[in-house]
């Protein structure tokens, strides 16, 4: 059994203003900045094996401020990157439902298998998504048996171990809060996932004062 902190990157700019990201590389805000640190302080007494986090700079700058109180390096892995969106990459999802309206209808739609225009990056289908996202974490917690580990990733992860703990089809509407640096619990046990705990965020009510 294997204890997992699975937590969502601090705010970006691109956060604020609702402009999708998927696989380019933006760097945390300020605020961001500021909930990475109030994360730091709430992970400090945790007993982590290992801090894990995808590539992006977002998710690494989250992850190297929250392993500040543990003698840990931050491991880095490309499986645990948002989705990919292809040309919708960049673009603010009011312009993305204006210049796409049925590739956008069918994304909220939630279909698994529909598949956004290809732009610089490949897109990818919600399913093939959520296969890989959960490979990944399954795979990181197989390597830490009765451990507990942190892994930092995205708003689209985090949403796919919730449905993957809950049973939740990929189709069934998101109903359910993912907050930036919130810090979620599972267990994976038996090759399975759990969840113990959603959206833990009292920490980002410090003052950045109180932040050491």
């Amino acid at each position: 059994m294997t204890k997992i902190l699975l937590i969502r990157h601090g705010e970006t700019a691109w956060n604020a203003v609702r402009r999708l990201q998927g696989h380019l590389d933006i760097a945390l805000n300020d605020e961001g900045t500021r909930q990475a640190q109030a994360l730091a302080r709430a992970l400090a007494d945790e007993p982590l094996a290992a801090i894990v986090s995808s590539d992006l700079q977002r998710a690494v700058q989250t992850a190297q401020a929250a392993s500040q109180h543990h003698p840990l390096s931050v491991q880095q892995d490309p499986q645990l990157r948002e989705r990919a969106y292809g040309v919708f990459e960049g673009m603010l999802y009011a312009d993305i439902e204006r210049l796409y309206p049925v590739e956008f209808a069918a994304w909220q739609a939630r279909d698994a298998d529909a598949m956004m225009p290809h732009g610089e990056r490949l897109a990818e289908s919600f399913r093939q998504f959520y296969q890989r996202c959960i490979t990944a974490i399954t795979e990181w917690a197989e390597r830490y048996p009765g451990q507990t580990i942190a892994m930092v990733a995205h708003g689209g992860v985090l949403e796919c171990a919730y449905r993957a703990a809950q049973g939740m089809s990929l189709d069934s509407p998101r109903d359910f809060q993912v907050r930036n640096a919130s810090i979620n619990r599972f267990t994976l046990a038996g090759g399975k996932l759990s969840l113990d705990s959603w959206g833990e965020v009292d920490h980002l009510a410090l003052a950045l004062d109180d932040i050491i």
